[in-house]
């Protein structure tokens, strides 16, 4: 199945998909889809320097420095850039931009002893679902590795199971209610807390 028919259903099931006859007309302002269409001029080498280039997720906020090692970044057909935090909003960026067809995507590559990792293309990545790894914006642990080998050594440590893009991504769109729930709670304790007001 083509990733873009994978991503329909996936956005369909969901309900976040509108039909042809729901859907609005672009404007900037209003809350149509256009409204969320990567602010970042085109660049056609997005992955150069991307931490430079994009050193804050759109969509959370997230320093793509601190979580270098999570980040990803998305180049639409047009050239429009998109660098994110990780493959959760990877997948917003892929839902509220349904009508721009991909036409590269890269992830951080973990099997990589850099200090920052380096960018790999996801369809050259092995990732690892589920593992005892720390997540990033979700419950459940998504981690892309350069090599099937690193992805097996980190799954006999950790746990998991191993996913090509598709699967991670099915994953990552499966987990969106519950991880969209628990970070909004995550963010009302920290709300609480620099209150000075107990939460519960």
């Amino acid at each position: 199945m083509k990733r873009r028919d994978l991503l329909k259903l996936s956005l369909a099931a969901s309900g976040l998909l509108a039909t042809g006859a729901e859907a609005q007309p672009a404007c900037a302002t209003d809350g149509t889809p256009a409204q969320f269409i990567p602010k970042k001029v085109a660049d056609p080498r997005p992955a150069d320097s991307d931490l430079e280039k994009f050193p804050k997720c759109p969509y959370c906020g997230m320093d793509r420095r601190q979580f270098h090692h999570s980040r990803m970044l998305l180049q639409y057909s047009d050239d429009l850039p998109d660098g994110v935090c990780s493959l959760h909003c990877a997948a917003i960026s892929l839902a509220v931009n349904v009508d721009r067809e991909p036409k590269t995507i890269w992830v951080a590559d973990n099997a990589s002893s850099a200090e920052a990792k380096p960018l790999l293309v996801v369809d050259q990545a092995t990732f690892l679902v589920g593992s005892r790894i720390r997540a990033v914006m979700s419950r459940r642990s998504k981690v892309a590795y350069g090599s099937e080998a690193a992805a097996r050594a980190a799954m006999a440590e950790n746990g998991g199971e191993l996913a090509n893009f598709d699967q991670a991504l099915l994953a990552a769109y499966t987990d969106m209610s519950q991880d969209v729930a628990m970070i909004r709670r995550s963010r009302e304790e920290r709300r609480q807390r620099a209150a000075g007001r107990p939460h519960g």
